[in-house]
């Protein structure tokens, strides 16, 4: 197989795996109530049928990335898959709430090592004058799977039970396994001799796994304030512990020198702000759809279709235009674009045309396709070869947390406005039934959005200071 073949079957498995990955990250949240109703799930539990899969795909990042980097990307990325079509088939066969929160875990661990090592694979397979168009087609595959996953869930809940939306994974994932490694092979650089740092796994993963649960539970009212409390302290102090035992071990689970990349800080820092911001839009357009307008799930998503579509068409084409011309007119642009998005957003009430809808959905995929594939290829492009494996990990860690923060955030800013029982009735998927809890959640939904708005615009501004890439990365 040639260099040129070879690239095509990376981008190929890889773009595969990350749009399953995209898609059962959403597909909960439409059969939510279904999935509740059947075993017979209180509240709480349903929330966690979501949270779970992002707490699983976020916690073991770091150490993933370190074994690939030490290991092999392809070996890393077939485990992956299998533990993906595992945990899947393991969630489609629960007989109770707690074995579908434990299963998801699972399923999310497994989409957490496709997601680091894809983006590897195809930087070790890609020359470095394409790499922006292959991680423009890899992450639109990944946004439109996120963004499909709640009409793909309508449509199997039309004709099928709630099992489907995760044994329809299993044959999916056995042929992606299989052709994995079948199909791959090792080219990337790796550190056998390097010893996996334990101290610096535990400490990391103790403080997103705190952070997560505190925020969580600070936006459901899950638990009392003390617990939120002590949750934040915990996170607070093993940030402070990791901090300083990577810095000074020979071995770290994540060189903080890259750090001192201000490319891959810049990048990074944008990055997070954005998926805070807007990480909870689908969700928060999916409701106002569904429970505002009174959509069918397979309506709603229909009218969504023009955002995927704008996404994907200019999700590989900016790639490309930033192997040339450079990634920072790119991802400031699509920055600056998607405040203009969010900010139209805030204008929609139940009366506004399906054309200005329209409009504002395209705006918002062009956006997020200009910052999107780019932005990861500054990141990743940034980093020295060996680095890409821990450096993947430190990626997609802090965009799941950033993700993970949104849905919770979003939360909070609209209990500003909605009493917290009828945005718990929302999230449930119970209808508005009278006017005044349509009037007061589309007040909620605006004050979010301009709220969101402000503070996607903030993640300029790492976005600029993160300069031009210089011809080399430095080496730490």
């Amino acid at each position: 197989m040639s260099n040129i073949q070879y690239k095509w079957t990376v981008l190929t498995v890889t773009t595969i795996g990350v749009l399953m990955a995209g898609i059962d990250g959403r597909i909960v949240v439409i059969g939510l109530p279904q999935i509740a109703a059947a075993l017979g799930a209180d509240a709480e539990q349903a929330i966690w049928f979501t949270q779970s899969y992002m707490l699983g795909s976020t916690i073991v990042l770091l150490l993933m990335g370190r074994l690939s980097d030490m290991f092999g990307r392809v070996k890393m990325y077939s485990v992956g898959f299998a533990i993906f079509t595992i945990g899947s088939g393991l969630t489609s066969l629960s007989l109770q709430p707690t074995q579908v929160i434990l299963f998801r875990v699972i399923q999310g661990f497994g989409s957490g090592i496709i997601m680091v090592n894809s983006t590897a694979l195809i930087l070790d397979a890609t020359p470095i004058k394409e790499v922006g168009f292959s991680l423009g087609i890899n992450m639109t595959a990944f946004s439109v799977g996120s963004m499909a996953g709640l009409t793909l869930s309508g449509v199997i809940l039309a004709v099928l039970d709630w099992r489907a939306l995760f044994y329809i994974n299993v044959p999916i994932g056995i042929f992606g396994t299989l052709w994995a490694i079948r199909r791959l092979r090792e080219i990337g650089h790796t550190e056998r001799e390097a010893p996996i740092d334990w101290v610096g796994f535990i400490t990391f993963t103790t403080f997103i796994a705190s952070l997560l649960l505190a925020l969580t539970f600070a936006a459901y009212g899950m638990a009392e304030q003390t617990t939120v409390y002590v949750l934040s302290t915990i996170s607070v102090a093993s940030l402070i512990v990791f901090t300083a035992y990577e810095r000074r071990i020979e071995r770290p689970l994540l060189d903080l020198r890259l750090l001192r990349i201000r490319e891959f800080t810049g990048g990074i820092t944008a990055q997070i702000i954005s998926a805070v911001a807007m990480g909870a839009v689908q969700l928060l357009l999916s409701l106002y759809l569904q429970l505002g307008l009174g959509l069918s799930p397979f309506d709603a998503g229909i009218r969504i279709i023009p955002f995927n579509l704008a996404a994907m068409a200019v999700g590989a084409v900016s790639g490309k235009l930033s192997d040339r011309y450079g990634t920072l007119p790119f991802t400031t642009g699509g920055l600056a674009m998607t405040s203009f998005s969010l900010y139209l957003l805030s204008t929609f009430d139940l009366s506004t045309p399906y054309s200005t809808m329209v409009v504002c959905f395209v705006i918002m995929g062009v956006s997020g396709g200009l910052f999107g594939s780019p932005n990861m290829s500054s990141i990743m492009g940034s980093v020295p070869p060996a680095r890409r494996g821990v450096a993947s990990a430190f990626r997609s860690a802090m965009f799941n947390a950033g993700m993970t923060v949104s849905l919770n955030l979003a939360t909070l800013l609209m209990t500003l406005t909605v009493p917290y029982t009828v945005l718990t009735q929302v999230i449930s998927g119970s209808p508005l039934v009278t006017e005044t809890e349509k009037t007061l959640f589309i007040e909620g939904l605006k004050k979010t959005y301009l709220w969101l708005t402000a503070l996607n615009a903030i993640a300029i501004i790492p976005s600029v200071l993160r300069g031009k890439r210089v011809n080399e990365p430095p080496h730490p």
